[in-house]
């Protein structure tokens, strides 16, 4: 069983939106931060984290336009993506660390198969 899927990506125009979700299941730590990341030509990065807190962090490249949560309850995470650019598409993954705070890309144990987002104008 694939412990962390995504789904919700596509394809869409400029200024569109879409959401992304992202199932946990198995043996993936609950308890630990989760995370949004993509990946385009250039490095992987990461877009937005959730702690077990409940504090977020975004890259500042999506600051105001995507919104990440959680619902516990349905073992699922979100990413809510609005005013999409071009420069958004990517193969986008979620990610959960082996701690509860959000370490480092390197903390992140636990990677989703990704789901394209395809932003053109």
């Amino acid at each position: 069983q694939v412990p962390l899927v995504e789904s919700g990506g596509g394809s869409v125009q400029a200024g569109g939106s879409l959401r992304l979700s992202c199932a946990v299941s198995g043996y993936v730590n609950r308890d630990g931060c989760m995370g949004w990341f993509r990946q385009a030509p250039k490095e992987r990065e990461r877009v937005a984290s959730i702690d077990n807190g409940g504090g977020i962090t975004y890259a500042d490249s999506v600051k105001g336009r995507f919104t990440i949560s959680k619902d516990s309850a349905k073992n699922t995470l979100y990413l809510q993506m609005s005013s999409l650019k071009v420069e958004d598409t990517a193969m986008y993954y979620c990610a959960v660390a082996g701690t509860g705070y959000c370490p480092s890309m390197e903390g992140f144990v636990d990677w989703g198969q990704g789901t394209p987002v395809t932003v053109s104008s």
